[in-house]
């Protein structure tokens, strides 16, 4: 039974609800790569900068250090599975002088929780 007085976020709740219920996870993975593929024709560089140096703001607010260098951590790892082949051999001889993506990670996590730190 629908109400006569619905505010328009309960009928946004309910609608979203029951377009849930009739579609499936490609649905929403096909409309949000038309939105973002979109929202790129219309937006340039300066745009996904100033969303993302916000976006890690307020990320920044909520987070601590641990999360800063558990995402360092897991991105670093992602990294060095794809330096391997198809057979799980590193394609890097490993001494190239370079820290390694785990260590930068780490090292970015704490980074950026000094400066949440000295605000």
């Amino acid at each position: 039974m629908a109400q006569k007085n619905m505010s328009r976020e309960e009928a946004g709740r309910l609608g979203g609800e029951a377009t849930s219920q009739s579609h499936g996870k490609e649905f929403y993975q096909e409309i949000g790569q038309k939105g973002g593929e979109s929202t790129s024709r219309s937006h340039d560089k300066d745009f996904y900068e100033e969303i993302g140096r916000k976006g890690g703001e307020a990320t920044s607010r909520t987070h601590d250090k641990e999360f800063y260098q558990e995402i360092g951590q897991k991105g670093g790892e992602a990294r060095g599975y794809s330096d391997n082949d198809d057979n799980g051999n590193n394609r890097s001889n490993g001494n190239d002088g370079k820290m390694s993506r785990e260590e930068a990670g780490r090292k970015g996590g704490e980074a950026r929780a000094r400066q949440r730190n000295e605000r």
